[in-house]
């Protein structure tokens, strides 16, 4: 007779946006980003395109993809993003949602 040990494992569910789940003040922005990038990163790989590949063939510097590529999207701004993704043929569309947060402490404005 074996004995399974059981793990003692909570299962936490995310918000959908892991920096806002890391409480970043600007989560909302670094997921835009990530979500771009990722698509970058994905038509790169489906042409199977180096980084030097890309640059010849959209005139953007190949150390923006090598950045793209590691995620290091500091840099960048969504504008610059969607220039990319349109230099590489794609159609960009936003969809924007704005609500209250559910746990948001409101300031009181200094000197009112």
């Amino acid at each position: 007779m074996s004995t399974k040990k059981e793990d003692n494992m909570e299962l936490v569910h995310g918000s959908g946006n892991v920096f806002r789940d890391f409480n970043r003040d600007d989560a909302d922005l670094l997921q835009a980003k990530a979500l771009m990038a990722s698509e970058i990163i994905k038509i790169l790989d489906e042409r199977n395109w180096t980084t030097r590949k890309a640059e010849d063939a959209t005139g953007i510097n190949h150390a923006d993809f090598s950045r793209i590529r590691r995620a290091n999207l500091g840099r960048f701004t969504l504008d610059r993003l969607m220039i990319v993704l349109t230099s590489l043929g794609q159609e960009v569309e936003l969809s924007v949602s704005v609500r209250p947060r559910a746990s948001v402490v409101r300031a009181e404005p200094a000197g009112i």
